[in-house]
């Protein structure tokens, strides 16, 4: 979906289909690289700090063995005989089989991706063969319509995921600011790497400042910069879901909260991360299609949000916190 638009263009100027799929493909695999380029400069600087990060997390883990040892009675050597056990029993399979599981799981995750790639490519090269067969299964009189609904489907979750990707370069600005005005090491580093999570609904801006603050506490960070980044995170969070979400990506997908969760939840159990992340678009679709069958109507609006249409602008979005309806 996101890269229909670019495969049209392309194909205007006199480009196959096939080739223009390619292209599309390619660009994104290449946008990916260097994403993972930009991340990776960034990860050689903060891995020249391992050292100090090892000392001071040792320095943490005393300190909780202390806390331990005052609130529950046991003794740093129990603690240790503990750990190790753990250690011992969790190591306890045989090398060759966990090195077949890593292997195993590697193998899996290049097949998944490759095959995400193919799925994306044929996609894009059969789209007007899927759009047909779709238009083959309705009756005639609701050949319009039904080509009105895929239009719009299509355009739903383009724009949505355009938005998306234009947000998360904004939220690197932001959290990049953010992070080094509150002095975090390598702040481009999890600036970059909070605004990717975003891809992951709910759940991906939690991981990353979490992940921001176990870090900060391994540098050596003390409580008010430890603030400071949970301070970054809330400003950051109202900015994106009052200004940056209804300006950037707008309101294309009219969905309630219950039924988006519910929607994540279950892109998840069906397919994983991946699923997570198109659960908003697909249930954005799932709308379009209600609001336009007649018998499906009631569960358009049943998975509908409740704001008015007139409130669209920012101002009004803001003002909508503190009046109720």
């Amino acid at each position: 979906m996101l890269f229909i638009g670019f495969s049209n263009y392309l194909e205007s100027k006199g480009m196959s289909r096939g080739f223009s799929a390619f292209l599309s493909v390619l660009t994104l695999v290449l946008s990916v690289a260097l994403i993972l380029y930009l991340l990776s400069i960034q990860l050689s600087e903060f891995s020249t700090n391992v050292d100090t990060m090892k000392q001071r997390l040792a320095e943490i883990l005393l300190n909780i063995k202390r806390w331990v040892n005052q609130t529950v009675g046991l003794s740093m050597k129990q603690q240790d005989d503990m750990l190790k056990q753990q250690t011992q029993s969790g190591a306890a399979g045989n090398p060759g089989t966990m090195a077949a599981a890593v292997a195993s799981s590697l193998m899996s995750v290049t097949v998944n991706l490759v095959l995400g790639l193919v799925y994306m490519f044929l996609l894009l090269y059969y789209r007007s063969h899927i759009k047909k067969f779709i238009l083959k299964i309705v009756p005639d009189e609701q050949l319009k319509r039904t080509d009105e609904v895929v239009h719009e489907s299509a355009r739903v979750a383009q724009k949505y995921l355009s938005g998306l990707s234009l947000m998360i370069l904004m939220l690197w600005v932001l959290y990049g600011i953010g992070f080094s005005v509150v002095g975090v090491e390598n702040a481009i580093f999890f600036a970059v790497l909070c605004g990717i999570l975003e891809i992951v609904p709910f759940v991906g801006n939690v991981t990353g400042t979490t992940l921001t603050v176990l870090a900060v506490i391994v540098q050596g960070g003390d409580g008010g910069m430890i603030a400071g980044v949970l301070g970054t995170y809330f400003v950051i969070q109202f900015t994106q879901t009052y200004i940056i979400e209804p300006l950037v990506v707008g309101e294309q997908v009219s969905v309630n909260p219950l039924f988006t969760i519910m929607a994540i939840v279950l892109g998840e159990l069906i397919w994983g991360v991946p699923g997570m992340i198109l659960a908003i678009p697909g249930i954005g679709i799932v709308k379009i299609i209600c609001d336009n069958v007649p018998e499906l109507k009631p569960y358009g609006f049943l998975i509908g949000s409740q704001s008015k249409k007139s409130n669209t602008g920012i101002i009004d979005k803001i003002k909508s916190i503190f009046k109720k309806d």
